[in-house]
């Protein structure tokens, strides 16, 4: 019986191709370990009406963690469009899965490193190593929203809060409403993992990214939060700034910044901002982490025009296996894959086309993989 079992994911589009690089790494690596192959994505919604099936959940709930490729995400209308002809008009309402996954789950800490490998051509800088953790499983994409409005909420939000008034003659029909939710223990959880992992990895500062100026009950929660953990670290200082003037700090002193923190929404934005910073999202990796349970992805989207051409850049991937390695405690087998992938950057022999090369995703991972012999 192998040592691991691990819920394999492809999903949409370029998801197969770089699904298929990471496991050319991993065989490489001799990782000790069944694949649990799991039915996910657009072709499901398009046949079942559901893209991510009862028995995908049940392949994830009986793993150790998961290994997930990309995902095709639409509109609501045109996700009802797609739908084969005997599922249309039956009021199936398009999700997304990974969002579902992490919130099924308990994913609630997203962890995104977003390191500069000497010799990526796409660098801003060679000098950026920062880590962004995004709270998962709250904030904007709690998935509370109301089109058209119901009566009665709308009712009550204008009897709850003065500033609703100016909305008053608005027809329900014409108003659309998504809910921000924040909870203490959430707010708490990112802010000390956050911290958690300063401390381990012997970085000096963590920065909560928010907005309490203007979004002061949800942001100035985290802010608070933050404040009070920070207190138990002492060697750690902490930062603070608003989300709009992060991006702004992260185009001119990225070096600066070591470990950003944020809510679910703003922590989206920002790890995609920093991830340009250091080659794109063909170098973004994440790990979605929960108390039990893991997945791990690349951060790109599905790409079909590329699907079966072996065109896009699998490092992302790569990295995502070193997170998922990272999280199972292989440390040793960890390392040996970032330094080999390291040296395929730095080397530069071997490029897919967004780096100006013409290698395929499959001859990166072969030459990452040689590498490590």
């Amino acid at each position: 019986m192998a040592k691991y079992r691990i819920a394999w994911l492809p999903g949409d589009g370029v998801g197969n191709d770089v699904m298929e690089a990471a496991r050319i790494v991993l065989d490489e690596i001799g990782l000790d370990a069944e694949y649990v192959p799991g039915d996910v994505g657009w072709e499901f919604w398009k046949k079942e009406g559901n893209p991510l099936p009862e028995r995908t959940i049940e392949v994830l709930k009986n793993t150790d963690c998961c290994l997930f490729g990309a995902i095709t995400s639409k509109p609501k209308e045109e996700a009802a469009r797609e739908l084969s002809p005997e599922l249309q008009g039956k009021g199936l309402v398009y999700f997304s899965p990974i969002v579902r996954i992490r919130q099924e789950f308990n994913l609630r800490t997203n962890m995104r490193p977003c390191r500069a490998y000497k010799g990526n051509p796409l660098n801003y800088r060679d000098d950026i190593d920062l880590v962004v953790f995004r709270e998962n499983t709250e904030g904007l994409y709690s998935g509370v929203e109301f089109h058209p409005v119901p009566k009665g909420l709308k009712e009550l939000l204008l009897d709850q809060h003065p500033k609703m008034a100016r909305f008053r003659d608005i027809r329900e029909g014409d108003l659309a409403l998504s809910c921000r939710i924040f909870t203490r223990q959430a707010c708490q959880n990112i802010v000390r993992d956050a911290f958690d992992y300063a401390q381990k990895y012997g970085r000096k500062s963590v920065t909560v990214v928010e907005k309490p100026n203007v979004i002061r009950e949800t942001s100035g929660l985290m802010v608070r939060e933050a404040r009070k953990i920070a207190a138990e670290y002492p060697d750690i200082e902490l930062w603070e700034t608003n989300v709009d003037a992060m991006c702004m700090w992260l185009l001119k002193n990225p070096q600066d910044y070591s470990v950003l923190v944020s809510s679910n929404m703003f922590g989206d934005i920002i790890s995609d901002l920093a991830a340009q910073l250091v080659g794109g999202l063909g170098f973004a990796s994440s790990a979605n982490i929960g108390d039990g349970y893991a997945l791990f992805e690349p951060t790109h989207g599905s790409a079909p025009k590329y699907a079966g051409k072996y065109k896009v850049n699998p490092m992302a991937m790569l990295l995502a296996v070193k997170l998922m390695l990272n999280w199972l405690e292989e440390t040793e087998k960890a390392q040996r894959l970032e330094d080999s992938i390291a040296r395929v950057i730095r080397e530069g022999k071997v490029r897919t086309y967004d780096m100006g090369g013409n290698s395929s995703t499959l001859d990166v991972a072969e030459e990452v993989a040689r590498r490590m012999g």
